[in-house]
């Protein structure tokens, strides 16, 4: 099952901030809840995990990163992430994302696309609940990546050295793990608005 997604966020710190974190791969795969990097392959391919807690459930994935482009030009970055759990469940998906001046010198906008892949027991879902899951999972996402933008210091945020930077900085400001009950929340009101949402 393919679910495709496009995002804005608006982010409160400049251009320079918000790509100090975007073109470091672990400080923007620390902003992702329950991500990890655990392994860099080298320059672009990197090996990593997603921990996620439902209830009693644990679910684990690991997988690879491979980043496919990085322009400091156009403030732009594209990567592709695969793994799989021992649950038989499986998911890919292709990001590009950039970043865009917002309406101040001091404001910045985080656009992304991501085209999502998934089988096993998560195709099982469908899309009408994979869609507002996989919104809530980016909604956590933008919040962690404004953090992690916001301490990155504005002197330093133009320097090679800022990507660092932006990842020590973060532990200031806790990220944020995965959510879910609110996951379980959206997944129950996108379930009883298919349920009860029609109108005869």
């Amino acid at each position: 099952m393919e679910v495709k997604l496009e995002k804005r966020y608006p982010v409160a710190a400049s251009v320079d901030q918000a790509w100090a974190v975007l073109r470091d791969v672990r400080a923007t795969a620390a902003c992702m809840p329950g991500a990890a990097i655990t392994e860099e392959v080298d320059a672009t391919h990197y090996k990593g995990s997603v921990k996620s807690k439902i209830g009693p459930a644990m679910m684990n994935f690991g997988g690879e990163i491979e980043v496919l482009a990085l322009d400091a030009a156009t403030k732009s970055m594209q990567m592709l992430g695969k793994g799989a759990d021992k649950a038989g469940s499986s998911a890919s998906m292709n990001l590009a994302a950039r970043v865009e001046p917002g309406e101040g010198t001091a404001d910045s906008v985080l656009v992304g696309t991501a085209t999502v892949v998934v089988s096993g027991k998560l195709a099982q879902f469908g899309s009408r609940l994979l869609v507002p899951v996989s919104d809530a999972m980016l909604a956590q996402f933008a919040d962690n990546f404004r953090a992690a933008a916001a301490a990155v210091p504005v002197a330093a945020a133009g320097t090679p050295s800022a990507a660092p930077a932006a990842t020590e900085a973060a532990p200031a400001r806790p990220v944020k793990e995965l959510n879910a009950l609110a996951l379980m929340w959206q997944v129950f009101k996108t379930w009883l608005a298919g349920l009860f949402g029609r109108k005869p």
